[in-house]
């Protein structure tokens, strides 16, 4: 049984680390929460969003930034410069693959296990997924085909619960939004990608009048994302850094 004195602290050290954007030292705090094998409430639970999302957010960033350059380079054909870029951008992959993986196993050993509810299984399962992408985004040939399809076998079981959730509800949406992007980047399917969230937001927006203001304003941002998506990934124009930007604001919430 967890101690609350000790749970306490560790969600308070973790929001101290939050505010001083230490996010590494978050990570450690909302890991250890987790640990303690009981069910987190929603501000726990978004705070281990926060965490690990901070940590692999800017570890994404960098590898972006450095296969662009690495991708210049070699077409300058400067082998010296692609060797070290290569190099370092690997030393990028071995720390989001320690990153990753241990949050997977976290979610896979304590906390979908403890949460029953149906929100809890639906965020897990997502996150889940979210973090197989972030594992395929860097991976090559058949091992880049596991990890899309154990994000996709993640996605599809959240997909499946969150059917007992309303359109509206904005985990259900922000899920919808992630698994677009996923059939998008990673498995390059534009045409699902499309009608998944065509689908997710013509869904929503038969029950938005029926929603608190609170509920309305969580529910039509991210719907906004899901068009904004909709928008780039219809259009001729090149919106690849926007999309990302987009889907990072979701994974915030």
């Amino acid at each position: 049984m967890a101690d609350a004195g000790s749970r306490g602290k560790l969600v308070y050290m973790a929001k101290l680390a939050e505010e001083a954007e230490r996010y590494d030292d978050m990570v450690q705090n909302v890991k250890q929460l987790a640990e303690l094998q009981v069910q987190l409430t929603v501000e726990e639970r978004n705070l281990l969003s926060v965490a690990y999302k901070n940590v692999v957010g800017a570890r994404r960033a960098s590898w972006r930034v450095l296969s662009s350059i690495e991708t210049k380079e070699r077409d300058k054909d400067d082998i010296s410069k692609v060797d070290a870029i290569s190099s370092y951008r690997k030393q990028v992959e071995g720390e989001l693959e320690k990153i990753c993986n241990e949050l997977l196993e976290v979610l896979e050993k304590y906390l979908v296990p403890e949460d029953k509810s149906t929100e809890g299984q639906v965020f897990y399962l997502k996150m889940a997924g979210d973090y197989y992408r972030y594992l395929a985004e860097f991976a090559a040939e058949d091992d880049r085909k596991a990890k899309a399809q154990k994000a996709k076998e993640k996605y599809e079981s959240a997909s499946k619960a969150a059917a007992d959730l309303p359109p509206t509800n904005p985990i259900r949406l922000g899920l919808a939004l992630n698994y677009s992007v996923f059939f998008y980047e990673i498995l390059a399917q534009p045409q699902d990608a499309c009608t998944l969230a065509k689908q997710a937001f013509d869904d929503a927006i038969s029950e938005l009048d029926s929603l608190k203001e609170e509920q309305y304003k969580d529910a039509t941002l991210i719907m906004q994302l899901i068009r904004d998506n909709l928008t780039l990934w219809t259009s001729d124009a090149e919106g690849d850094e926007k999309e990302d930007q987009l889907e990072e604001v979701e994974n915030e919430a």
